[in-house]
């Protein structure tokens, strides 16, 4: 059941790189020294090794020690490499870390082929921890979960093992069913853990080690909805960088990208899918000129470079030395949520679908709220999908940090009217709360498959309107429930103090409909 020997619970700073998908890792201030490593660099702790035995598992009696201060990493997925500082390797394959001050780069020497260089910290785990098991999922939510479970390529009694969201020493175990009346859908149990150490569904069956606990319910499902049977296949990690020379670095060759495709156009240029050294899937946002100052464009890039979420389009760098300058970022492959919908893939989606979309998009500005970034044109164009219905956030062309919780924008400036606040409208003052407006009306556009807001009405209309108390009525061509109506109303509160932070909206779409994890229930044989 994957790499790990001694899961009793989460692995320590000191056998874990602590690196996850969702956190920022600004670029480092040191500059990066070698460009290669010596073979006598660092020495191997503990002597040689050989490679993957059963399961992609070391032999045993090859393994080395590792020292404290170096740990022995294992990949939890196949990397290959993408310039001459990187190493690649497959799932199972141990590196023992030379150097983790690259933030999302760890050093390391591979145990077989002996190469050294960088690798994607979010690839692997420290060995003999948690994270290293197939069936952990470390950040991951409730709704995330029953996503991935409920693909038509898993069984039921496909499982994982997630962090509980209210017990910081439990975890969450969840595994898909089916019901005759029910269909296939998704069960959770919690799993506590004993005051003395050791874990538990059942109160009559406890265990010294999460990973004995789960080995026992492939056995036998003890009164569970049904034997796990196998663990859910993790999502490759979104990787923030190109490759380990653009990790401090924003200038890319334009002679490595090649413009396939265009996707679209907006107010400054041109979107493209492309490909980097004709092997990386990018999008490539182009600058027309004369239509924004080269400065403007670059500090969009800065915002995107900095601030890293799962939930926001990855930006891997720019080109800015000639015209047309651009702007090469993470590729999402259906395009805008906008377009998505009122195309035949985005018209079959159906309410869940919605739902998951409505919390993603919600997530991602939970992140831009705590870290006090308003986007300002938060609109259903300005969400990206992926495969599997991944949203994600993009165009930050208007974002700006703020320290006193609203900006007032130049006079002059340009903003969608349909989806702007009235505060923002009347006295150009942006803030949280206007976004979480944008918010409301995104919802509306989301759950009428990317109808126009305000139909048949023009902007100067709608601003004397809305001023006035008008807001956009339940739609009658398409079933909104009351609830999420609701929500809508209250994101068009004109008191922006009432309208319900993301923190609450991303809570609320993560549990709508879904019920609460339930503790353990014995039943009849």
């Amino acid at each position: 059941m994957g790499n790990c020997c001694c899961c009793g619970g989460r692995s320590s700073p000191q056998a874990k790189h602590d690196i996850k998908p969702d956190i920022i890792r600004n670029p480092p201030d040191s500059q990066f020294i070698d460009n290669h490593f010596p073979k006598d660099q660092t020495p191997l702790s503990g002597g040689g090794v050989v490679g993957g035995g059963v399961g992609g598992r070391p032999d045993e009696r090859y393994r080395p020690t590792p020292t404290k201060s170096r740990p022995i990493m294992v990949a939890m997925y196949n990397y290959e490499a993408r310039d001459s500082q990187d190493v690649s390797f497959k799932k199972g394959d141990r590196m023992e870390v030379v150097d983790d001050s690259e933030g999302d780069w760890l050093k390391v020497v591979h145990l077989v082929t002996k190469e050294r260089g960088y690798i994607p910290g979010n690839y692997v785990a420290a060995e003999q921890s948690v994270e290293s098991e197939d069936w952990f999922f470390e950040n991951i939510s409730r709704k995330e979960a029953e996503k991935l479970l409920l693909s038509e390529d898993n069984p039921r009694g496909t499982f994982l093992v997630r962090p509980s969201e209210h017990n910081p020493n439990g975890y969450s175990l969840s595994v898909k069913d089916w019901e005759e009346y029910r269909g296939y859908h998704v069960k959770h149990y919690k799993i506590k853990p004993l005051d003395n150490g050791g874990f538990y569904i059942s109160t009559n069956k406890t265990f010294d080690k999460l990973c004995d606990l789960v080995n026992a319910y492939t056995k036998n499902a003890y009164g569970l909805c049904h034997v796990l049977a196998k663990p859910c296949k993790k999502p490759q990690p979104p990787m923030w960088d190109l490759g380990p020379t653009y990790r401090d670095k924003w200038e890319i060759n334009r002679d490595e990208l090649i413009l396939i495709r265009r996707l679209g156009r907006g107010n400054f240029g041109e979107v493209y899918y492309g490909k980097w050294k004709n092997n990386i899937e990018v999008a490539v946002k182009t600058l027309r000129e004369g239509t924004m100052s080269t400065a403007a464009f670059l500090e969009e890039a800065a915002i995107m470079k900095k601030f890293r979420h799962k939930k926001l389009v990855a930006l891997y760098g720019v080109c800015s030395e000639q015209e047309p300058i651009y702007i090469v970022q993470e590729y999402m492959s259906k395009g805008s949520l906008l377009d998505f919908l009122r195309k035949d893939d985005g018209k079959h989606l159906v309410f869940e679908d919605l739902i998951y979309i409505a919390f993603q998009v919600a997530s991602g500005m939970e992140y831009l709220e705590s870290k006090q970034l308003i986007h300002r044109d938060l609109a259903a164009r300005n969400v990206l999908i992926g495969e599997n219905n991944i949203a994600k956030i993009c165009d930050f062309g208007l974002a700006r940090v703020i320290e006193d919780n609203e900006y007032c924008p130049k006079q002059g400036s340009r903003f969608p009217v349909k989806w702007t606040a009235p505060e923002a409208i009347i006295y150009g003052k942006f803030s949280i709360k206007s976004d979480v407006w944008s918010y409301g009306i995104l919802l509306m556009e989301l759950f009428t498959y990317g109808q126009v807001p305000y139909p048949a009405m023009p902007g100067r209309e709608v601003v004397d309107l809305v001023e006035k108390g008008y807001r956009m009525p339940k739609p009658t061509t398409h079933q909104v429930p009351d609830e999420i109506y609701q929500i809508m109303l209250n994101c068009w509160d004109a008191n922006p103090e009432k309208r319900p932070t993301f923190e609450f909206l991303t809570h609320y779409f993560e549990g709508f409909n879904v019920t609460s994890e339930v503790p353990y229930r014995e039943v009849p044989d």
